[in-house]
């Protein structure tokens, strides 16, 4: 019977050092040679999940089939890996402990003294052997955080109990640690690497591999030395450098023999990588026929990682045209009457991505008017399509006040409006919705069908009358004002299956103008890139062509930002 084989990838140093991206291409390697391959992401934080997280803070909500509002580095295994996760790809120390609590409160325990081993630890584990119900031949999870955080004292133990639960032969560790680059010495670095790894064997996990993450490749030389340092084998150093896209990684592993060496030693099928589509795409992004200028006009633009997903579906949609798409943030709160002009002047193309709350909102509903009135492609996604739905209700029905019931609750006319009844194809019933509960658990969650209209922009972009895209919101366009809307030239081209909820429109005098009630973002892969970015882009070059706009194939520091 097979056997799943662990693989547990580890930080060390500081954050940010690439765990998420080290775990996909690796993901991405096994795959490429014929073994099926899920990922785990474990996070320290307490949250129950990142759901009500800022995303300036911790970055973009990834949400899956299933409705799992989880950590943005499961969109990276998705992207890289083509197949959809689920809620037990991703828990949080928060989830954990509500586990347990649940499960005392219960009497699961039987009057017992509940401690963090063996009863977190166990927890921790039952998450992780989850992986092994479908007998996957590989299942690599990554612990969230630096070796010496507090918070990921429980799942580091965790997982050295299971070395010893499982043995040797089917769990491997992997450590990833800073190798820096001093220019003044002219050298790298080792003594932050064997301070990690020292601090990692303290609590009794011994590194079986160790990346070093630095910006040029760490010399045979210097391999050695940490080697010799960290008691691993001579040839289990291997480089994780800087590239300029992350596209590339899997490739720079490969050349390394990080696939090769992790079979070797979890005595994986010998088998050579077929990574003859990775290099086509790596070859289609390095060698663009074209470009175009695209503006994402949100208020997270603080920090980039925000838009992740979103932003990398718009790489893919550069693909699938085989285009190079230069990517400008402009932060809504300064998009005015005034400013629009100026800001978003120069675009081919025009996005409003999604968001809570009221900040940067009329911004976005201006930004809506600059693009429908100058006739700029436009895409509008969850609070970007209620955004479009209010400043079509105002400057073409004449409906001044009209607003989402989010920002204005005593608006006279709520186009936006919160649903406290409606379908859940989830549960396959109706559901009533309690306005006055928490945050967390209200909102519409994961996959839903939908159903388009033919003849529409969405149709011709996706080729099918019936799709299921992923939703995360609580609003929805309120249904009093469908008809009225749609008598001025709106389009509903996308409905739930009962008719009741609004998931697409377009406009039927605009070269292209359409929003999404869900995220399409969140089902893009380089390898499949989602149609309505694809058609999006497509839309921004022919506008270019038309405006004879001039030369944009010198790429900007936002999207030097986008590949790397």
């Amino acid at each position: 019977m097979r056997e799943t084989k662990f693989i547990f990838i580890t930080g060390g140093v500081l954050s940010s050092l690439g765990k998420g991206m080290a775990a996909a291409s690796l993901g991405t390697l096994l795959k490429a040679r014929g073994l099926s391959v899920t990922i785990q992401k474990l996070d320290p934080y307490i949250n129950i999940d990142p759901g009500t997280m800022n995303p300036t803070q911790h970055g973009e909500v990834f949400v899956t089939d299933d409705g799992a509002e989880t950590d943005l580095d499961l969109g990276h295994y998705e992207r890289y890996l083509g197949v959809p996760l689920s809620q037990r790809n991703n828990y949080t120390s928060g989830s954990i402990y509500y586990s347990v609590i649940t499960k005392e409160r219960r009497g699961d325990y039987l009057g017992g003294t509940v401690q963090v081993i063996p009863h977190i630890t166990d927890e921790i584990k039952l998450a992780i052997c989850s992986l092994a119900e479908n007998k996957t031949d590989v299942a690599i999870i990554e612990i969230g955080g630096t070796v010496g955080d507090i918070e990921s004292q429980p799942f580091l133990e965790a997982i050295r109990q299971l070395r010893g639960d499982l043995g040797k032969e089917r769990c491997l560790f992997i450590h990833l640690t800073l190798v820096p680059y001093l220019a003044a010495a002219g050298e790298h670095k080792t003594k932050p690497t064997q301070h990690s790894v020292k601090e990692l064997r303290s609590i009794g996990i011994h590194p079986d591999i160790i990346l070093c993450r630095c910006e040029s490749q760490v010399s045979p030389d210097l391999k050695r030395k940490i080697a010799h340092f960290c008691d691993v084998d001579e040839d289990a150093v291997f480089s994780s450098v800087d590239v300029d896209n992350v596209y590339k990684l899997p490739l720079e592993f490969y050349k390394e023999g990080l696939d090769q060496k992790v079979a070797i030693m979890l005595r994986l099928p010998a088998r050579n990588a077929d990574l003859a589509a990775w290099e086509h795409l790596v070859f289609a992004l390095s060698n663009p026929k074209d470009c175009v200028n695209i503006g994402i006009i949100g208020k997270y633009v603080s920090l980039k990682e925000a838009y992740k997903s979103l932003h990398e579906a718009l790489v893919h949609g550069g693909i699938a045209n085989k285009l190079k798409v230069n990517l400008t943030y402009i932060n809504s709160e300064e998009v005015t009457a005034d400013t629009a002009a100026g800001l978003l002047s120069g675009l081919d193309g025009i996005l409003v991505p999604g968001g809570f709350g009221e900040r940067g909102v009329a911004g976005k509903v201006q930004t809506v008017q600059y693009a429908r009135e100058n006739m700029i492609p436009f895409f509008g996604i969850c609070l970007g399509l209620q955004c479009a739905v209010i400043e079509y209700t105002r400057n073409v029905l004449g409906l001044a006040d009209a607003d989402s019931e989010e920002f204005a609750a005593d608006a006279e006319h709520k186009v936006i409006y919160l649903m406290t009844e409606w379908f859940d194809y989830h549960k396959n019933a109706k559901v009533r919705r309690d306005k006055n509960s928490d945050k967390g658990g209200t909102m519409r969650l994961g996959a839903y069908p939908c159903v388009i209209r033919e003849g529409s922009l969405a149709f011709a972009a996706y080729g099918s009358k019936k799709i299921s895209e992923r939703h995360r919101h609580r609003y929805e366009v309120n249904n009093k004002y469908r008809e009225a809307l749609e008598a001025k030239g709106i389009i509903f081209s996308g409905l739930s299956p009962d008719g009741e909820l609004a998931e697409m429109i377009e406009l039927t005098d605009h070269p292209w103008f359409l929003g999404c009630q869900f995220h399409p973002e969140f089902k893009s892969t380089p390898m499949n890139p989602h149609p309505l970015f694809r058609a999006f882009i497509e839309a921004a070059l022919k506008n270019k062509r038309s405006a004879a706009s001039g030369s944009c194939c010198k790429m900007d520091s936002d999207s030097e930002k986008s590949f790397s």
